[in-house]
């Protein structure tokens, strides 16, 4: 079953090449003891079954994986951008150990963070978090909506590679308020991420390399050393 369903790949991948060449698809030859397809030129892939269903998918699965891949090189080479800040001061530095509204207080403590969280896998949720302290201040009513949508397709969808974990009451809010998205659809969520975060990864954080080489690195050059 393995060889016949490579067989079926490389087949359709050369029609799809002919395809996108402007030529035209070969007519497919019955198997043995198998009758025609019955759909003719309009079937979209190979398949046993004579239906597209299983191929397609395959194919979807496959994009799925590509586009999960690619978004974890993304995050282990620290492709995406940070916020613009000044670097911070020793004392800044010090009042992140506080507490963690003092750490998410402050840009130069958030970029610090989202760096460890890069180490970790899961910048997704500083980007989910940023991308809905940024929707709430959206003042223009018209972009509302395609702002809210874009948030869900890429952090909320189970499809993203970009999926942030939420429990299945915050999930299901999300679904019926995305019907008339408004500035607070993603409060609960926003505060769930924020609160995971918290309790999960800043302990993490604080005994990280990441903060102690910040923190002894501005200790050499403050004055006070």
């Amino acid at each position: 079953m393995g060889s016949e369903r490579m067989e079926m790949r490389k087949r359709q991948m050369s029609v799809q090449q002919e395809s996108a060449a402007g030529g035209t698809a070969p007519t497919q030859q019955g198997q043995p003891g198998q009758q025609a397809n019955p759909r003719g030129s309009n079937a979209c892939c190979f398949c046993w079954c004579c239906c597209c269903s299983c191929s397609c998918l395959a194919v979807k699965n496959e994009d799925r994986d590509e586009r999960s891949q690619k978004a974890a090189f993304d995050v282990k080479e620290g492709t995406a951008d940070s916020e613009d800040c000044p670097k911070p001061t020793l004392e800044e530095v010090r009042t992140w150990g506080q507490s963690f509204d003092k750490l998410m207080c402050c840009p130069a403590g958030r970029n610090s963070f989202r760096q460890f969280l890069r180490t970790e896998f899961s910048e997704e949720n500083m980007l989910f978090w940023l991308a809905c302290d940024e929707f709430r201040r959206e003042a223009n009513k018209s972009a509302i909506e395609e702002k809210a949508r874009a948030i869900y397709e890429d952090y909320i969808s189970i499809l993203s590679p970009k999926e942030v974990s939420l429990d299945s009451r915050v999930r299901e809010a999300i679904n019926r308020n995305m019907q008339e998205p408004n500035l607070h659809t993603f409060d609960d969520a926003q505060l769930q991420i924020y609160t995971l975060m918290q309790r999960d990864s800043y302990p993490r954080y604080m005994n990280s390399p990441v903060y102690k080489n910040l923190f002894n690195t501005l200790s050499e050059q403050s004055p006070e050393s």
